[in-house]
This record gives C-alpha cells, sequence and structure tokens, in this order.
C-alpha cells in the first residue's frame, strides 16, 4: 500500500497595496481616506498625521521618518496630501523634488485647501477665491460639517462626480498644483477606486 504524503498547505493572504499618505490636516483628510479601507478593497490605506506639526516640512518629515523603518514594497505608493493655502511655492517645491526621487512617490495638493475636493462632490466649486468662500460655500452643501467626516455624504456618485469635476478644473494636467481654485487629490482617489473595484 502507497504511503500518502500529508503536506500541510500553507496559508494564503493575498497583499493588499498599501497607499501610505502623509497629510496635513489630522481628522478630515484622515478620515476621508479611511473610506477606501473597506472589506472588498484590494489597497489599504495608512495616513500619517499630526494634530500640530503641518507645515510642508513637517509632512515631508512625518513620511520620511516612517519610510526610515518601513520599506514600501515595489507596488506601494507614498502621497504627499497638503493645502497650497498659505504656504509658498518654495515650501511645496521641496515636496514636489521629493516626488522626483522614486516612482511611487507622488504630491496631491488642494488649493485652497482639501475641502475644496470635499465641495467638488456636491458643487462645481467655481467662484470660489478663498478658504472663507470654500468652507462657507461647503457648510451650505453639508450643513452638519464640520472637520469631521460621515460616510454616507461620500457614495460612489459623489465620488464620480468630484473626480470629474477636478479633472475639469485640471485641464491641461497640472506637472506641480493648481494656481486657482482646483486639486489633484482626484489622481489618489481614481487609484484608491481601482483598488475597492469600482
Amino acid at each position: 500500500m502507497a504511503r500518502r504524503s500529508f503536506k500541510r498547505s500553507e496559508p494564503s493572504r493575498s497583499y493588499k497595496k498599501l497607499y501610505l499618505i502623509s497629510t496635513e490636516g489630522s481628522k478630515t483628510e484622515k478620515e476621508y481616506l479611511n473610506l477606501f479601507n473597506s472589506r472588498g478593497s484590494i489597497v489599504r490605506v495608512k495616513c500619517l498625521s499630526s494634530k500640530d506639526r503641518s507645515s510642508p516640512n513637517h509632512v515631508l518629515k512625518r513620511m520620511r521618518d516612517y519610510l526610515k523603518d518601513e520599506r514600501l514594497r515595489k507596488e506601494d505608493e507614498a502621497w504627499l496630501v497638503i493645502d497650497k493655502d498659505q504656504w509658498s511655492d518654495q515650501q511645496l517645491n521641496s515636496l514636489l523634488s521629493w516626488t522626483r526621487a522614486e516612482s511611487n512617490y507622488h504630491l496631491a495638493v488642494s488649493t485652497p485647501k482639501f475641502e475644496f475636493w470635499l465641495l467638488l462632490h456636491f458643487d462645481d466649486g467655481q467662484g470660489v477665491l478663498s478658504s472663507g468662500d470654500c468652507s462657507r460655500r461647503l457648510k451650505r452643501v453639508l450643513p452638519g460639517y464640520d472637520k469631521g467626516i460621515q460616510q454616507s455624504w461620500f457614495g460612489q456618485a459623489e465620488i464620480n462626480r468630484a473626480v470629474s469635476r477636478a479633472q475639469e478644473l485640471d485641464n491641461p494636467p497640472t506637472v506641480s498644483w493648481p494656481t486657482t481654485n482646483g486639486t489633484t487629490v482626484y489622481r489618489l482617489v481614481e487609484q484608491l477606486l481601482e483598488g475597492r473595484g469600482n
């Protein structure tokens, strides 16, 4: 009688592509981007944020510090998400320079601020000339908004609309950041949507 050999099968866990994101804000950006962490997703989002250190240099330092200890796989991506708001072009240029070091390093900038990206889910954003304009318009469409995100606000249709509107504003596509109201966050979100299977 032939002996059967039993081999224990190795547990199979498929790797989820990591999007490591260092954000300027400590709440809004993190809550929004974590919407893309779902059971069915083939990607995972990890946000690095700080309550008191939001300058471009601090956003970049958080990313560099993390990457000293944890290496990215070649399929993973590192993103810096920041507002143009009061930061100078020189400050943002240091972030842009960092993205040129590796093909999987990226920068997403919103002018005037991240909330402009949120606004595009519900409004075309025309006529937003300042951070205050952006906040007032966002509160008109989301009366309960106060830096916190409710998942029910951002369904697939709203996200698709925001991507489309941001693309229209970013025409031709900028290599740096929008000089007037606009956002390049849509580039990150498009990739996260692909990983969510939408």
